[in-house]
């Protein structure tokens, strides 16, 4: 079985002193090849686009350097960058759009929730047939998307504060027209005409303004997964990757086999159920997809994980995934690691957290006195002695393995493809 997965992931990009947004993506892209990086709406995120890859062990590789390059072209010039759903500094005057007559329009036309789109996604590709397949399969794998949501929930603070939420990005992104659970269509060709009316009517300005959950691309041959948080760890979006991929295979050979129900006007319970992931994360309850009844989160995992298990063996996946599910129920969301450390240390020392992971790395404390005084410290990994690190190749990523180096494929030649937006 060779079906192929590709991410997209975006990253905030911050001054590494106050840890706060700064528009700089045209600074860090310079350094960078344009074949795998691209600006966002604002000038304070950048978007990596992945290769076409076949296995885990392949994407993983991909992108870890990747992160390492956009590390070290942001190191480069003072800055840092973090994947997250938010960066918990942003500031409330922090927007500074793209100088771009696409998102001229957006912010233009769509005013604050413009504005404040100071978030960070993750968007997982993977191959489809066709676009009737598209949508069958994305009607049909629906009801488990917000338990992914939940396990990339990275989101729990805004412009300084708690939100309450392990996922304040989704409530933040679901302001757009067009975002949340997709519409149920029969066909390719009703979906495509639905998106054409969107346009026709002024709502949205072109088909990549569709922000459902789940859609089929505007541009690829793929159903693409939009609902999660940007992860600060690799692992994670390799998780999420190898979950949606099975996912989409199971829902294929349930149409195949004529097992697969039609979505029979559940969208208001979708809204509610992604609601609640955004809400607990890993640390609350989830609705079930099957019962639409509360259940442990981690409980929510299992049931997918089991659910999924002769399609993740089929891609030879069980290992990987059950491991890294294992680890990451174990440890919980990026949201509570955020948490606990903003309550033991602080905000600044959750921003240290988040470049320490982002970068694959586990993060050394940060001196007490750094967070009271301000007074820079040579011995941090964050380098706030400002000595950038200009080595892309540091700091490999820790925590469950992806596969021994022997079995990753250098990067790039099974991949000759790139995802884009």
């Amino acid at each position: 079985m060779s079906i192929r997965i590709g991410v997209e992931e975006e990253f905030h990009i911050l001054e590494v002193e106050s840890g706060l947004l700064v528009p700089r993506a045209d600074a860090v892209l310079r350094r960078l090849p344009g074949r795998n990086f691209t600006t966002e709406l604002h000038q304070s995120t950048v978007e990596s686009n992945s290769g076409v890859h076949k296995s885990l062990h392949a994407l993983y590789t991909d992108l870890a350097r990747t992160r390492r390059r956009l590390d070290a072209a942001a190191s480069s010039v003072g800055l840092a960058v973090v994947a997250a759903g938010t960066a918990p500094l942003a500031p409330g005057a922090s927007a500074h759009p793209t100088p771009d007559a696409r998102y001229r329009h957006m912010v233009e036309k769509y005013g604050k929730v413009a504005d404040e789109q100071l978030i960070c996604g993750d968007q997982v590709h993977v191959d489809i047939p066709d676009r009737d397949t598209a949508v069958q399969v994305m009607c049909a794998v629906s009801g488990w998307v917000p338990v992914l949501l939940a396990m990339s929930a990275s989101s729990p603070f805004w412009q300084g504060s708690d939100t309450g939420y392990a996922s304040w990005r989704t409530l933040l992104w679901q302001r757009w027209p067009t975002a949340g659970p997709a519409g149920c269509f029969a066909t390719g060709a009703e979906y495509d005409a639905a998106v054409r009316d969107l346009v026709r009517s002024g709502i949205i300005s072109d088909p990549g303004m569709i922000y459902y959950d789940v859609r089929p691309s505007a541009h690829l041959p793929t159903l693409e997964l939009r609902i999660c948080d940007a992860c600060p760890r690799v692992e994670t979006v390799v998780l999420i990757a190898g979950l949606f991929r099975a996912l989409v295979t199971e829902a294929r050979g349930r149409l195949r086999a004529g097992g697969a129900r039609a979505c029979e006007g559940r969208h208001e319970w979708l809204r509610g159920a992604t609601w609640r992931a955004a809400r607990s994360g890993l640390e609350g309850t989830l609705v079930d997809p099957e019962t639409h009844r509360e259940q442990p989160a981690p409980q929510a995992v299992r049931k997918l994980l089991a659910r999924l298990r002769p399609a993740l063996e089929a891609h030879g996946d069980w290992e990987t995934v059950k491991a890294l599910t294992d680890a990451t129920l174990a440890e919980g969301s990026a949201a509570q690691r955020m948490r606990r450390t903003a309550q033991e240390e602080d905000l600044l020392a959750c921003v240290d957290l988040l470049i320490a992971e982002t970068r694959g790395e586990r993060r050394n404390r940060r001196p007490t006195s750094l967070g009271h005084s301000g007074a820079p410290s040579a011995t941090t990994d964050r380098g706030r002695s400002g000595v950038p690190s200009t080595d892309p190749d540091r700091g490999r990523a820790h925590g469950p393995s992806i596969g021994t180096d022997a079995a990753r494929p250098s990067f790039g030649p099974e991949a000759p493809e790139v995802i884009g937006r």
